[in-house]
């Protein structure tokens, strides 16, 4: 009989303590396995970096309007999952988080994007000290290859204005800085768009075939089907091009087009001295 209440006040002593004490019950406390800045902790960055990797790439976005099928952080979606791609292929490299205000148009009166509701915009001369103030932050912590990539047209200037202005501050210190133009390449695509059978009017400019196919593959569950119809123009439902052509399929190829056309601008670029 004793035993038995010995063993009972040892369990209801665990129960109690458990309840009182929930911290106390053993956890994973492994580093995840991503490649995103913002996913990891501050010592985890600082091993990673001590580990030798010294590679990081900021991508850049924009939100906007994307016709009444697809959501406002297209671009988010597309870069965040073009980033990782690169990343994971170059090894040793991580992604900072994604800027998503971008130069989308004036804002008043509104022009371009800035016409439709959600869209967010900011001068350029912002967006140059953002990309730049980005690139001396990660330097500073000891990344030595800072990759700019942008899935938005309005991006790529000011992303080569700061490569070129950083590159040239930075080289005797041995940091790299690179414009990786290669990824907003969609002319690839659109060529293997025009071998399937399509038309330039069916691709598009904005939102149309190219644009809807590649969230298609990429991120599906942003793309509202059931608002896909074909583009009445850009300056009345933001929509050039025909959407209701596009596919997962289609999305895929161009996806890889892409990744592999930016693959091998950065092997080339970072093979430099």
């Amino acid at each position: 009989l004793l035993t038995e209440v010995q063993s009972m006040f040892k369990k209801c002593c665990l129960i109690f303590l458990t309840v009182l004490f929930p911290l106390s019950i053993p956890f994973s406390a492994q580093t995840p396995d991503t490649v995103f800045l913002e996913e990891l902790t501050w010592t985890e960055v600082r091993s990673a970096i001590d580990n030798g990797t010294t590679t990081v790439i900021v991508p850049t976005a924009g939100t906007e309007q994307n016709g009444p099928h697809m959501v406002l952080g297209k671009h988010k979606y597309r870069i965040n999952a073009g980033a990782e791609r690169i990343a994971r292929a170059l090894d040793n490299t991580l992604i900072a988080p994604a800027i998503t205000y971008v130069p989308e148009g004036d804002i008043d009166p509104p022009t371009g994007h800035m016409r439709y509701a959600g869209t967010i915009s900011i001068p350029q001369s912002v967006f140059i000290e953002v990309l730049e103030h980005t690139a001396r932050s990660l330097k500073q912590h000891g990344f030595t290859d800072i990759l700019l990539i942008g899935d938005s047209g309005p991006n790529q200037r000011p992303q080569e204005i700061v490569a070129r202005q950083l590159s040239s501050e930075w080289e005797s210190e041995g940091v790299k800085i690179l414009h990786i133009s290669d990824w907003y390449k969609i002319g690839i695509f659109d060529e293997y768009l025009l071998s399937q059978g399509a038309s330039y009017d069916q691709i598009g400019t904005h939102a149309g075939l190219r644009d809807t196919a590649l969230l298609l593959a990429i991120a599906p569950e942003h793309v509202r089907k059931e608002n896909i119809s074909p583009g009445r123009g850009s300056d009345t439902d933001g929509v050039s091009g025909d959407p209701t052509i596009a596919t997962a399929e289609l999305g895929k190829v161009g996806f890889d087009l892409i990744f592999n056309a930016a693959m091998d601008q950065i092997r080339e670029l970072m093979a430099r001295d």
